[in-house]
């Protein structure tokens, strides 16, 4: 399944850069977080809380970031188990592009789904992550994250 999405963030590409890679950031801001370890300096493990249709699981993921091309472009390589509700994983390519003051992000991500999760359909799962990535970058782009 593919997902992308498009944000622009009032503020400079650097900024927004070195926030994407803030540990304390990214807990703050994406949804249903309840841990986030660094565990080494572009890797992390994670513990979220998700809800997708009817099925609501806490999730144990490990997260990389590669391919850094600073500040410009990176790769974010992930998975996750949620027992019995099913697992996720997949990669994502994010760009960052300087628009004046702000910065223009795009992403496009290409996800793997089994379990429970994956017969409630591609379509609700598709809805599903485009929320929850809405919810994400509205945090994320108030600087409350």
């Amino acid at each position: 399944m593919e997902i992308t999405g498009e944000y622009r963030l009032e503020e400079p590409r650097d900024d927004v850069w070195v926030r994407l890679f803030d540990a304390d950031v990214l807990r703050r801001c994406i949804p249903g977080c309840k841990e986030l370890t660094q565990t080494a300096e572009n890797s992390f493990d994670a513990k979220v809380v998700l809800k997708i249709g009817p099925v609501s699981a806490t999730f144990a993921a490990t997260v990389e970031i590669i391919d850094i091309e600073a500040p410009e472009s990176c790769r974010i390589i992930g998975k996750g188990n949620g027992g019995i509700a099913g697992f996720a994983k997949g990669d994502c390519v994010v760009r960052l592009a300087q628009d004046g003051n702000a910065t223009f992000l795009t992403y496009s991500a290409n996800v793997d789904i089994g379990g429970k999760i994956a017969a409630l359909g591609g379509r609700l799962v598709q809805a599903t992550s485009k929320k929850l990535a809405d919810q994400f970058f509205v945090s994320f782009s108030s600087r409350e994250g």
